[in-house]
């Protein structure tokens, strides 16, 4: 009994003993505290140029925060945006651009702005692993790409002089064609199941949205399909004229495999 009490003691000296070595350990320190706002900003710069994106997220943030309505405010709230972007934090970067856009829409860099946001939205969903692999922007799903065309479209509509607008209006063209695609894999998909009417209806839908989309010669070809599947040879026949007449060189209509050549790479990919 005694022995144990003795266990017992020293078991809570030496508890009080790493407490009180925890309390003398000294605190980490913020390397920021001390800096003026232009030291602060300037580090941001030096990050933002190295592409250290975490640090320089960091820094405009805090930025913001000692001195929002401050000289260097607006910039740093744009700068987060484009940081958090490239740093694959894709939500925090639209939340950021979105914040800007709402609290300086007369801002001299407003397009740049939505073309910001409408380069977040185009690549979200791709992430680190989506880019190594190629993956089909059509595959995805749409309600990114749909962001991403009306955050370009604001910068071609509305500001059509800025050095953005000719890359957003190029962008926007191949957006219309994966959404196009994108209702064609679903046409496909519901063909390859034997649900011809639905795969008609889904390619029925990208000639009647998307009518100058390369994606509509998959489409019309999906129709033929169905429609011979569906004992329909008028139907099919009606398709396969207006398929010829619109792309008489396709492979659909010649006849030939349509395949990419070695190391070509796909119309969407800009990496």
């Amino acid at each position: 009994m005694r022995v144990l009490n003795t266990l017992r003691i020293a078991a809570v000296a030496i508890a009080a003993a790493i407490v009180a070595g925890c309390h003398g350990l000294p605190e980490k320190t913020d390397e920021t505290a001390a800096w003026t706002n232009q030291k602060l900003y300037s580090e941001a710069q030096d990050a933002f140029t190295a592409g250290d994106w975490g640090k320089c997220s960091k820094y405009f943030e805090l930025l913001q925060g000692r001195d929002p309505f401050g000289h260097f405010a607006q910039q740093a709230q744009i700068n987060v945006a484009y940081c958090q972007w490239k740093d694959n934090e894709t939500a925090a970067a639209e939340q950021a651009v979105d914040r800007f856009i709402q609290l300086h829409p007369d801002h001299p860099d407003i397009a740049y702005a939505y073309y910001l946001k409408g380069l977040i939205s185009f690549n979200d969903d791709l992430g680190l692993f989506g880019r190594f692999a190629g993956q089909d922007m059509s595959e995805r799903d749409p309600k990114a790409l749909r962001d991403s065309y009306d955050a370009f479209r604001v910068v071609v509509e509305k500001y059509p002089s800025s050095k953005y607008a000719p890359d957003a209006a190029q962008r926007m063209r191949y957006i219309v064609n994966a959404l196009a695609s994108h209702e064609v894999h679903t046409a496909d998909y519901y063909y390859r199941r034997g649900a011809y009417v639905a795969a008609i209806n889904r390619a029925q839908l990208v000639l009647k949205e998307y009518k100058n989309a390369p994606a509509t010669e998959d489409a019309l070809h999906v129709m033929i399909l169905s429609y011979r599947a569906l004992n329909q040879p008028q139907l099919a026949d009606d398709t396969q004229r207006v398929l010829t007449s619109t792309f008489p060189d396709s492979p659909y209509v010649t006849g030939h495999a349509r395949a990419l050549r070695k190391g070509e790479k796909p119309w969407y990919q800009f990496w």
